[in-house]
């Protein structure tokens, strides 16, 4: 099934090639050209950055910050990264807008839902930076968040190297067995850390499907957009 509008959650890693931290230009370009086919499509697709290539709330906690302050500096860093990646698009003639949900007018309009709608009805690719504004939130949750918020009809999970959602870690264990389909309770009933419970939640509540796929193999990006079969679906289930 095609898709009509998607909300694409982008690690911080996947921005950061293989060096694993910072930003990576060819990789970003690389996303951005993925995308672009995606769009091409005739797919409306907002877009929600992590942050952990350049800075994790937890990193903070354990040099001793204050909890808060460490997850604001994490939504800084998730400015930077959709900064990235909004250039990397218009370098390719893909027409974006930047919304953030802490106010900074100068690089970004503040987050507002109806203008977000718009602009994807537009054809513009939106990029979601600075999480929900608040602290105690994982950019998992700011995308299924704002996923219900556009009445996006799946959230995409770009996970770097990992093909879906699994019995069990298979760099561990190698009868770990991978789910075509799994409905969101048994995800929560099996504790599998695929996304935090929160955000599993929050889809569930919305009837919002997750597609976790393998962004690393090339043209998975469209072809999630496109409803083709990759990675694993979780569902409402009855």
């Amino acid at each position: 099934m095609k898709y009509n509008r998607v909300l694409l959650k982008l690690s911080g890693e996947a921005l950061a090639g293989e060096s694993g931290t910072g930003i990576d230009a060819a990789t970003v370009a690389n996303i951005a050209r993925q995308i672009k086919d995606a769009k091409d499509l005739g797919i409306e697709i907002a877009i929600v950055c992590g942050g952990g290539n350049i800075w994790r709330g937890k990193t903070g906690e354990n040099m001793g910050m204050e909890r808060s302050t460490a997850d604001y500096m994490g939504m800084l860093a998730t400015v930077m990264n959709g900064l990235a990646v909004q250039n990397a698009l218009e370098q390719i003639g893909v027409e974006t807008r930047m919304q953030t949900a802490i106010e900074m007018r100068q690089i970004a309009e503040p987050f507002i839902r109806r203008k977000a709608v718009r602009h994807l009805e537009k054809g513009r690719v939106v990029i979601f930076g600075a999480g929900t504004g608040s602290p105690f939130f994982t950019t998992d949750t700011t995308a299924s968040l704002r996923a219900a918020e556009i009445n996006a009809d799946v959230l995409l999970m770009a996970k770097n190297g990992v093909d879906g959602v699994y019995s069990a870690d298979p760099k561990i264990d190698k009868n770990a067995v991978r789910y075509d389909q799994i409905t969101y309770n048994d995800v929560i009933a099996k504790d599998l850390q695929i996304m935090d419970q929160t955000a599993i939640t929050l889809c569930k509540d919305n009837s919002i499907d997750i597609c976790v796929f393998n962004m690393q193999e090339e043209g998975n990006i469209a072809k999630a957009c496109d409803g083709k079969k990759i990675g694993t679906i979780i569902y409402r289930g009855e």
